[in-house]
């Protein structure tokens, strides 16, 4: 029923256009009048200006054929990570790959691409459905930060399907809160060579902390990472400032809490163990910190009618789907916490982040089955 080959095509033409966080003006002003020739409504809000980048989220709306199914909300974003600019994305029998220089953009331009085919077979069939709202959203991957800024009373929608993780054979039910953390650490500079003992290295105090916070794999619901964004000068200099970030995340808010106090305390315990005296004054190192929730955890329940709806259009269409629990936020979980049910199908791609990106297309055009099924069932 879907036409597999101009869904690829449009995938392919999507990756080629650059649109790292901030500045996904290209992708926009490429969907935008594409979806204006499927009959939707159009615009784009001002999300861009708030959080300082090229275009706003670009949202449109379907008008129903069935007027007494619900509305519902479709979704992937814009953006992809670096490095992602001038991407040259090679095809096989069975996958779509980056040339190894660059992502593929799969995270999450697939997930646009599945939306778009969607949208054009509906019309095309003439196939009864619902009010359709669309969101492309833009900076999800620094923070989910359109999704924030999107004004949700404007949309009808208690329902949403994101199109946003890797298998299509997992519907995402849970996924984690997150905390971001920043320590710039402050110690004391010296001549590293003729009197190391009267400095304070902010880096040794940094490394004491990372020793001592938990890290990794915490528990088989908590993470935390962390890198050393800068330290030092010259190294004949003992450094007085390092700056350390990371984040944690956990399906349960109350580990993160305790984990994200506990990472706070070792750089606090950290800098108040080290000291150096100078000319009969004594000198301690002192921390700055940042640390502030990213986004919130989803949970929805297998019995809820976003996860029945799609478990039973993937039954339809033959595919196995179960629900599972990532250890990644999506704009599903900012949807949740403001009140629109929300679930994130994957949609074939594999090995994101990483210059071996590649997208399996029989994953691909089974994301593309469920969810067209998914939409007509609605109004069924």
């Amino acid at each position: 029923m879907m036409q597999r080959e101009r869904m690829v095509s449009h995938f392919l033409d999507l990756v080629q256009i650059d649109s790292q966080s901030k500045h996904e003006r290209g992708v926009a002003d490429r969907l935008a009048p594409e979806l204006r020739d499927l009959g939707c409504e159009v615009r784009i809000d001002d999300a861009g200006s708030a959080i300082g980048a090229d275009v706003g989220n670009v949202i449109a709306r379907m008008a129903a054929t069935a007027p007494d199914a619900p509305p519902i909300l479709l979704s992937a974003h814009m953006d992809t990570v670096p490095p992602g600019n001038g991407v040259k994305p090679l095809r096989t029998v069975d996958r779509i790959r980056s040339d190894g220089s660059t992502i593929l953009g799969g995270d999450d331009k697939s997930g646009v691409a599945v939306i778009m085919e969607v949208l054009r077979t509906l019309k095309e069939r003439a196939v009864r459905h619902g009010e359709i709202e669309i969101v492309f959203s833009i900076c999800e991957e620094i923070g989910l930060l359109g999704a924030k800024q999107l004004d949700v009373n404007a949309l009808h929608s208690k329902r949403a399907l994101v199109l946003d993780s890797a298998h299509a054979t997992v519907c995402v039910t849970q996924a984690p809160s997150a905390d971001r953390f920043e320590f710039t650490v402050h110690g004391l500079a010296a001549h590293a060579g003729v009197a190391p003992e009267t400095g304070i290295s902010a880096v040794r105090v940094a490394a004491q902390a990372i020793a001592a916070m938990p890290l990794g794999r915490i528990d088989p619901r908590t993470t935390s990472n962390v890198v050393i964004a800068s330290g030092g000068s010259a190294t004949n200099v003992v450094p007085d400032l390092c700056l350390v970030r990371g984040e944690a995340r956990s399906l349960d808010d109350a580990t993160l809490d305790r984990t994200t106090s506990t990472i706070r305390r070792c750089f606090q315990d950290a800098a108040a163990s080290a000291t150096a005296t100078v000319s009969g004054a004594l000198h301690r190192a002192w921390v700055e910190e940042r640390c502030e929730r990213e986004y919130e955890s989803m949970n929805v329940p297998d019995a809820a009618p976003i996860v029945r709806a799609l478990l039973a259009a993937a039954k339809t269409v033959g595919a196995d789907v179960t629900t599972a629990s990532i250890g990644g936020g999506s704009d599903s979980n900012v949807f949740n916490r403001r009140g629109i049910e929300s679930v994130n199908f994957g949609t074939g791609m594999r090995a994101i982040h990483t210059l071996d990106e590649w997208l399996d297309l029989e994953d691909f055009y089974r994301c593309a089955d469920v969810v067209f099924e998914f939409v007509r069932a609605q109004a069924a």
